[in-house]
């Protein structure tokens, strides 16, 4: 599919980009431009053509740019709204006055910091804030200053400002670099890290191809947080009822939609608000991808598969959304 960028200066976008979003029946997505998220847009664009809608041509932004986007009306929707996670985003971009959160999609995703099995069992290493000792942050110094390398989040996402809070909220900004740049580059150096033999630290979430690569409890062990501590309004406890507490909360994913679209398009809305791709499907999906189909017609052709396996549940979503015309 075609796409084409949309920076943070939203008002200024083309008069043809906005009459495109406008059209009856043509429906503008908006993306991060990441082959992983493409999956879901590709499920979603195949139950809007049966739906009998248009898939325009799809934008791509860093998330404050999405949100803002969908708020103005420069775009319908975004499949890639995590709740609480883009709460900020979410207000600064005309909240329940300009947004709809459908769904959820799927819920109970995660987040947490890693670091390898071998590191971990051979140096007794269960906590982030284990960090701070300089004999356990030298075997994660991968460039000679002292401190230990995170493999973090890109700046701009929500899991960045997550990262850059707890760094100050658990006092570990003279102990811990966040390398901040291309994720999915700074992973794959990582996992040949991993596969060298090296300690490797980094955060990750589900869904995501990186938990089928690096498998918990096999691969690798996630460290618990000093205490919940999260930026914003993104809630205060990230315990788990088993008493870890990885420091992220757990975020249910959401199809965020311009209002004003929402309510003069039912059929869509339920379509939205009915789909259910579970973390799991997801995650095997998305390990598809990293394996090697990686091109359009193997990423429309894992979301086609999908469908073909959940058929039934499919076939009623769809007869139920045309139904709410």
């Amino acid at each position: 599919m075609k796409t084409f960028e949309i920076k943070l200066g939203i008002a200024a976008l083309a008069g043809s980009l906005v009459a495109s979003a406008a059209v009856a029946d043509e429906i503008t997505a908006i993306s991060t431009g990441r082959t992983d998220h493409q999956l879901i847009y590709e499920v979603i664009e195949e139950g809007l053509a049966a739906l009998g809608y248009e898939n325009g041509e799809m934008l791509t932004g860093n998330y404050p740019a999405i949100h803002l986007s969908i708020g103005q009306g420069d775009a319908h929707y975004t499949a890639v709204h995590w709740k609480p996670l883009h709460n900020d985003f979410y207000a600064n971009s005309g909240g329940d006055d300009a947004l709809v959160r459908a769904g959820p999609m799927y819920t109970n995703a995660m987040q947490g910091y890693f670091i390898d099995v071998k590191t971990a069992e051979a140096h007794g290493i269960t906590s982030l804030e284990q960090m701070k000792d300089d004999a356990i942050k030298a075997l994660f110094d991968s460039d000679g200053d002292g401190m230990a390398n995170l493999t973090g989040c890109n700046p701009g996402w929500g899991c960045e400002k997550v990262i850059e809070h707890h760094l100050d909220a658990y006092e570990l900004r003279d102990h811990i670099n966040n390398d901040k740049g291309e994720y999915f580059a700074l992973m794959a150096d990582t996992i040949q890290r991993y596969k060298a033999g090296q300690p490797i630290f980094y955060t990750t979430w589900a869904p995501n191809w990186i938990m089928g690569v690096l498998q918990e409890g096999r691969d690798v062990v996630w460290l618990n947080a000093p205490f919940s501590s999260l930026p914003g309004d993104q809630g205060s406890n990230t315990e788990w009822p088993d008493g870890r507490n990885p420091g992220f909360g757990v975020n249910d994913n959401y199809v965020l939609v311009n209002k004003e679209f929402a309510e003069a398009n039912p059929k869509a809305m339920a379509f939205f608000n009915g789909l259910r791709i579970s973390v799991p499907d997801l995650s095997a999906m998305m390990l598809r991808m990293n394996d090697g189909e990686k091109e359009p017609h193997q990423l429309e052709q894992i979301a086609k598969d999908w469908i073909a396996d959940n058929q039934a549940d499919w076939d009623e979503l769809i007869a139920a959304a045309m139904a709410s015309e």
